[in-house]
Protein backbone atom coordinates (compact mmCIF):
# COMPACT_ATOMS: atom_id res chain seq x y z
CA UNK A 1 0.00 0.00 0.00
CA UNK A 2 1.30 3.31 -0.94
CA UNK A 3 2.17 5.59 1.76
CA UNK A 4 0.05 8.09 3.21
CA UNK A 5 1.36 10.20 6.11
CA UNK A 6 0.40 13.18 8.16
CA UNK A 7 3.71 14.89 9.58
CA UNK A 8 2.54 17.11 12.27
CA UNK A 9 4.74 20.17 12.16
CA UNK A 10 2.57 22.37 14.85
CA UNK A 11 -0.13 22.12 17.13
CA UNK A 12 -0.33 24.91 18.96
CA UNK A 13 -3.11 28.15 18.78
CA UNK A 14 -2.54 31.60 18.69
CA UNK A 15 0.25 32.22 21.44
CA UNK A 16 3.89 30.32 20.58
CA UNK A 17 5.00 28.67 23.70
CA UNK A 18 8.14 26.69 24.56
CA UNK A 19 6.06 23.49 23.80
CA UNK A 20 3.50 24.06 20.84
CA UNK A 21 4.38 25.70 17.65
CA UNK A 22 1.95 27.72 15.48
CA UNK A 23 -0.07 25.88 13.48
CA UNK A 24 1.27 23.55 10.04
CA UNK A 25 1.28 20.05 9.01
CA UNK A 26 2.40 17.71 5.91
CA UNK A 27 0.34 15.31 4.07
CA UNK A 28 2.64 12.94 1.95
CA UNK A 29 0.62 10.61 -0.39
CA UNK A 30 1.96 9.09 -3.71
CA UNK A 31 5.39 10.70 -3.11
CA UNK A 32 3.98 14.15 -3.05
CA UNK A 33 3.81 16.61 -0.03
CA UNK A 34 1.02 18.94 0.78
CA UNK A 35 1.46 21.53 3.43
CA UNK A 36 -1.34 22.70 5.45
CA UNK A 37 -1.06 25.81 7.41
CA UNK A 38 2.26 27.56 8.02
CA UNK A 39 2.28 29.35 11.45
CA UNK A 40 5.41 31.18 12.29
CA UNK A 41 8.36 28.97 12.66
CA UNK A 42 7.28 26.00 10.02
CA UNK A 43 10.34 26.37 8.28
CA UNK A 44 12.60 25.22 11.60
CA UNK A 45 9.99 22.14 12.01
CA UNK A 46 10.75 21.31 9.01
CA UNK A 47 14.41 21.01 9.50
CA UNK A 48 13.42 19.15 12.50
CA UNK A 49 11.65 16.42 10.92
CA UNK A 50 14.27 16.00 8.01
CA UNK A 51 11.65 16.63 5.36
CA UNK A 52 12.81 17.54 1.79
CA UNK A 53 11.89 20.93 0.65
CA UNK A 54 11.81 20.33 -2.82
CA UNK A 55 9.25 17.26 -2.71
CA UNK A 56 6.57 20.28 -1.19
CA UNK A 57 4.73 22.09 -4.03
CA UNK A 58 1.54 22.86 -2.69
CA UNK A 59 0.32 24.86 0.40
CA UNK A 60 -2.76 25.50 1.72
CA UNK A 61 -4.14 28.00 4.19
CA UNK A 62 -6.99 27.43 6.10
CA UNK A 63 -7.77 31.16 6.83
CA UNK A 64 -6.02 34.58 7.46
CA UNK A 65 -5.24 34.60 11.11
CA UNK A 66 -1.48 35.18 11.81
CA UNK A 67 -0.61 31.48 13.30
CA UNK A 68 -1.72 30.08 10.28
CA UNK A 69 -0.09 31.94 7.58
CA UNK A 70 2.85 34.34 9.09
CA UNK A 71 5.16 31.51 8.51
CA UNK A 72 4.40 31.62 4.60
CA UNK A 73 6.47 34.64 3.47
CA UNK A 74 9.65 33.18 5.40
CA UNK A 75 9.75 30.05 3.83
CA UNK A 76 8.97 30.87 0.36
CA UNK A 77 12.38 33.12 0.81
CA UNK A 78 13.89 30.61 2.27
CA UNK A 79 13.28 28.18 -0.65
CA UNK A 80 14.44 30.71 -3.12
CA UNK A 81 17.88 30.86 -0.99
CA UNK A 82 18.02 27.34 -1.17
CA UNK A 83 18.14 27.25 -5.24
CA UNK A 84 14.55 26.43 -5.65
CA UNK A 85 13.39 25.96 -9.12
CA UNK A 86 9.62 24.68 -9.24
CA UNK A 87 6.91 26.91 -8.58
CA UNK A 88 4.86 27.00 -5.48
CA UNK A 89 1.11 26.64 -5.36
CA UNK A 90 -0.50 28.82 -2.42
CA UNK A 91 -4.01 28.40 -1.71
CA UNK A 92 -5.48 31.12 0.48
CA UNK A 93 -8.86 32.87 1.04
CA UNK A 94 -9.05 35.54 -2.15
CA UNK A 95 -8.76 38.46 0.20
CA UNK A 96 -5.33 37.51 0.40
CA UNK A 97 -4.28 37.53 -3.50
CA UNK A 98 -3.40 41.52 -3.42
CA UNK A 99 -1.77 41.89 -0.11
CA UNK A 100 0.39 38.48 -1.03
CA UNK A 101 1.36 39.97 -4.23
CA UNK A 102 2.73 43.06 -3.00
CA UNK A 103 4.47 40.91 -0.21
CA UNK A 104 6.36 39.14 -3.01
CA UNK A 105 7.43 41.95 -4.84
CA UNK A 106 9.26 43.52 -1.45
CA UNK A 107 10.28 41.03 0.16
CA UNK A 108 10.95 37.42 -2.53
CA UNK A 109 11.84 39.82 -5.37
CA UNK A 110 14.47 37.82 -6.44
CA UNK A 111 13.62 33.79 -5.64
CA UNK A 112 13.76 32.02 -9.10
CA UNK A 113 10.63 29.95 -9.07
CA UNK A 114 6.84 30.47 -9.69
CA UNK A 115 4.67 31.35 -6.43
CA UNK A 116 1.43 30.72 -8.48
CA UNK A 117 -1.70 32.09 -5.74
CA UNK A 118 -4.57 29.94 -6.29
CA UNK A 119 -7.80 32.14 -4.33
CA UNK A 120 -10.12 30.03 -2.57
CA UNK A 121 -13.68 30.30 -0.80
CA UNK A 122 -13.68 29.29 2.59
CA UNK A 123 -17.65 29.65 2.33
CA UNK A 124 -17.90 26.80 0.10
CA UNK A 125 -17.50 23.19 -0.27
CA UNK A 126 -15.90 22.28 -3.37
CA UNK A 127 -12.53 20.84 -5.29
CA UNK A 128 -9.76 23.10 -4.79
CA UNK A 129 -6.45 20.91 -6.60
CA UNK A 130 -6.60 17.21 -8.22
CA UNK A 131 -4.34 14.80 -10.08
CA UNK A 132 -4.72 11.20 -11.02
CA UNK A 133 -4.84 10.03 -7.83
CA UNK A 134 -6.21 12.22 -5.02
CA UNK A 135 -8.56 15.49 -5.21
CA UNK A 136 -8.18 18.59 -1.94
CA UNK A 137 -12.05 19.72 -1.02
CA UNK A 138 -12.47 22.41 1.14
CA UNK A 139 -14.74 21.88 4.29
CA UNK A 140 -16.53 25.11 5.09
CA UNK A 141 -15.54 26.09 8.82
CA UNK A 142 -17.31 28.48 11.52
CA UNK A 143 -14.64 30.85 12.88
CA UNK A 144 -14.48 35.13 13.30
CA UNK A 145 -13.13 35.53 10.10
CA UNK A 146 -13.70 32.94 6.91
CA UNK A 147 -12.19 29.92 7.50
CA UNK A 148 -12.18 26.64 5.98
CA UNK A 149 -10.61 22.77 6.69
CA UNK A 150 -9.29 20.57 3.81
CA UNK A 151 -9.97 17.00 2.74
CA UNK A 152 -7.95 14.56 1.19
CA UNK A 153 -9.25 11.91 -0.58
CA UNK A 154 -7.60 9.12 -2.67
CA UNK A 155 -8.87 8.43 -5.74
CA UNK A 156 -9.60 4.57 -6.44
CA UNK A 157 -7.17 2.74 -7.85
CA UNK A 158 -7.02 -0.29 -10.23
CA UNK A 159 -7.68 -4.06 -9.54
CA UNK A 160 -4.02 -5.70 -8.95
CA UNK A 161 -3.00 -8.14 -11.67
CA UNK A 162 -3.19 -11.98 -10.63
CA UNK A 163 -0.10 -13.10 -12.22
CA UNK A 164 -0.21 -16.76 -11.49
CA UNK A 165 -3.89 -16.49 -14.05
CA UNK A 166 -1.98 -13.97 -16.71
CA UNK A 167 0.91 -17.19 -17.02
CA UNK A 168 -1.73 -19.56 -17.04
CA UNK A 169 -3.94 -18.69 -19.82
CA UNK A 170 -0.92 -17.24 -21.73
CA UNK A 171 -2.36 -13.39 -21.58
CA UNK A 172 0.01 -10.99 -23.19
CA UNK A 173 1.57 -8.18 -21.35
CA UNK A 174 -0.10 -5.60 -23.99
CA UNK A 175 -3.62 -6.63 -22.65
CA UNK A 176 -3.15 -6.10 -18.69
CA UNK A 177 -3.85 -2.58 -18.69
CA UNK A 178 -7.21 -3.52 -20.87
CA UNK A 179 -8.09 -6.15 -18.15
CA UNK A 180 -7.11 -3.96 -15.25
CA UNK A 181 -9.65 -1.37 -16.57
CA UNK A 182 -12.75 -4.34 -16.26
CA UNK A 183 -12.44 -5.70 -20.15
CA UNK A 184 -12.61 -9.34 -20.38
CA UNK A 185 -9.96 -11.89 -22.18
CA UNK A 186 -10.83 -13.99 -24.86
CA UNK A 187 -8.12 -16.66 -25.60
CA UNK A 188 -7.06 -17.44 -29.14
CA UNK A 189 -10.03 -20.31 -29.27
CA UNK A 190 -12.45 -18.32 -28.38
CA UNK A 191 -13.12 -18.92 -24.30
CA UNK A 192 -13.80 -15.74 -22.45
CA UNK A 193 -12.36 -15.30 -19.21
CA UNK A 194 -14.10 -12.20 -17.06
CA UNK A 195 -11.83 -9.56 -16.02
CA UNK A 196 -12.79 -10.47 -12.16
CA UNK A 197 -10.96 -13.93 -12.48
CA UNK A 198 -8.00 -12.35 -13.32
CA UNK A 199 -7.65 -9.33 -10.65
CA UNK A 200 -7.44 -9.29 -7.05
CA UNK A 201 -9.81 -6.00 -5.55
CA UNK A 202 -7.80 -2.53 -5.26
CA UNK A 203 -6.94 -1.21 -2.00
CA UNK A 204 -10.08 0.91 -0.66
CA UNK A 205 -9.08 4.43 -1.15
CA UNK A 206 -8.24 6.76 2.11
CA UNK A 207 -9.01 9.88 3.19
CA UNK A 208 -7.97 12.45 5.94
CA UNK A 209 -9.96 15.64 7.04
CA UNK A 210 -8.16 18.98 8.85
CA UNK A 211 -10.45 21.10 10.17
CA UNK A 212 -8.77 24.11 12.07
CA UNK A 213 -10.59 26.82 14.31
CA UNK A 214 -14.02 26.20 14.34
CA UNK A 215 -17.34 26.64 16.34
CA UNK A 216 -18.34 23.51 17.17
CA UNK A 217 -21.02 22.78 14.20
CA UNK A 218 -22.91 19.29 13.57
CA UNK A 219 -22.84 20.13 9.98
CA UNK A 220 -19.10 19.12 9.25
CA UNK A 221 -19.94 15.23 10.58
CA UNK A 222 -21.40 15.42 6.98
CA UNK A 223 -18.67 16.55 5.12
CA UNK A 224 -16.46 14.36 6.52
CA UNK A 225 -18.69 11.28 6.83
CA UNK A 226 -16.33 7.82 7.06
CA UNK A 227 -12.81 9.75 6.33
CA UNK A 228 -10.44 7.36 7.90
CA UNK A 229 -8.96 10.46 10.13
CA UNK A 230 -10.25 13.22 11.50
CA UNK A 231 -7.87 16.32 12.71
CA UNK A 232 -10.13 18.92 14.50
CA UNK A 233 -8.95 21.98 16.68
CA UNK A 234 -9.73 21.10 20.45
CA UNK A 235 -8.20 24.36 21.89
CA UNK A 236 -10.28 23.89 25.36
CA UNK A 237 -11.59 22.04 27.81
CA UNK A 238 -15.25 21.76 28.90
CA UNK A 239 -14.34 24.20 31.93
CA UNK A 240 -13.42 26.85 29.03
CA UNK A 241 -16.83 26.14 27.26
CA UNK A 242 -18.08 30.08 26.97
CA UNK A 243 -14.43 30.83 26.39
CA UNK A 244 -14.39 28.06 23.46
CA UNK A 245 -18.15 29.85 21.99
CA UNK A 246 -16.70 33.49 22.69
CA UNK A 247 -13.77 33.22 20.57
CA UNK A 248 -15.22 31.03 17.92
CA UNK A 249 -13.40 27.56 18.81
CA UNK A 250 -14.29 23.91 19.73
CA UNK A 251 -13.69 21.71 23.08
CA UNK A 252 -12.24 18.56 23.04
CA UNK A 253 -15.56 16.52 23.36
CA UNK A 254 -17.17 18.90 20.98
CA UNK A 255 -14.09 17.49 18.26
CA UNK A 256 -14.83 14.04 19.65
CA UNK A 257 -18.68 14.73 19.32
CA UNK A 258 -17.79 15.18 15.82
CA UNK A 259 -15.90 12.67 15.36
CA UNK A 260 -18.46 10.52 16.87
CA UNK A 261 -21.62 11.73 14.16
CA UNK A 262 -18.92 11.23 11.22
CA UNK A 263 -18.05 7.77 12.19
CA UNK A 264 -14.57 8.23 11.08
CA UNK A 265 -11.69 5.85 12.02
CA UNK A 266 -9.48 8.13 14.18
CA UNK A 267 -9.22 11.30 15.49
CA UNK A 268 -6.23 13.79 16.41
CA UNK A 269 -7.17 16.71 18.34
CA UNK A 270 -4.49 19.61 18.34
CA UNK A 271 -4.11 24.01 18.48
CA UNK A 272 -4.41 23.51 22.15
CA UNK A 273 -4.71 26.69 24.63
CA UNK A 274 -1.65 28.05 26.19
CA UNK A 275 -3.25 27.95 29.32
CA UNK A 276 -3.13 24.32 29.84
CA UNK A 277 0.05 23.06 31.15
CA UNK A 278 -0.86 19.49 30.10
CA UNK A 279 -3.29 18.33 27.45
CA UNK A 280 -4.40 14.97 28.88
CA UNK A 281 -7.23 16.86 30.38
CA UNK A 282 -8.50 17.59 26.55
CA UNK A 283 -7.14 13.89 25.47
CA UNK A 284 -9.25 12.38 28.80
CA UNK A 285 -12.19 14.41 27.86
CA UNK A 286 -12.27 13.44 23.80
CA UNK A 287 -11.81 9.92 24.55
CA UNK A 288 -15.13 9.80 26.94
CA UNK A 289 -16.65 10.54 23.62
CA UNK A 290 -14.75 9.07 21.10
CA UNK A 291 -12.24 6.36 22.53
CA UNK A 292 -9.79 6.34 19.41
CA UNK A 293 -8.50 10.12 19.72
CA UNK A 294 -5.15 10.63 20.53
CA UNK A 295 -3.15 14.06 21.16
CA UNK A 296 -0.95 15.73 18.22
CA UNK A 297 2.63 16.99 19.00
CA UNK A 298 5.36 18.54 17.27
CA UNK A 299 6.93 16.05 14.82
CA UNK A 300 4.69 13.43 15.43
CA UNK A 301 3.90 10.97 12.29
CA UNK A 302 0.73 9.41 12.03
CA UNK A 303 -0.01 6.95 8.94
CA UNK A 304 -3.17 7.01 7.33
CA UNK A 305 -5.04 3.04 6.50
Amino acid sequence: MTPFKIYVLGCGSALPTMRHNPSSQIVELRGKQFMIDCGEGTQLQLRRSKIRFTKLGHVFISHLHGDHCFGLLGMISTFGMLGRTAPLHVYAPGDYGELFAKELEFFCNRVEYEVVFHPIDPSASCVIYEDRSMTVTTIPLNHKIPCCGFLFSEKPGLPHIRRDMIDMYGIPTSQINNIKNGIDWTSPDGEVIPASRLTTPAEKARSYAYCSDTRYNPAIADMVKGVNTLYHEATYADIDQIRAEQYYHSTATEAAMTARAAGVGQLIIGHYSQRYQDEDILLAEAQKVFPNTVLATENAQFNIF
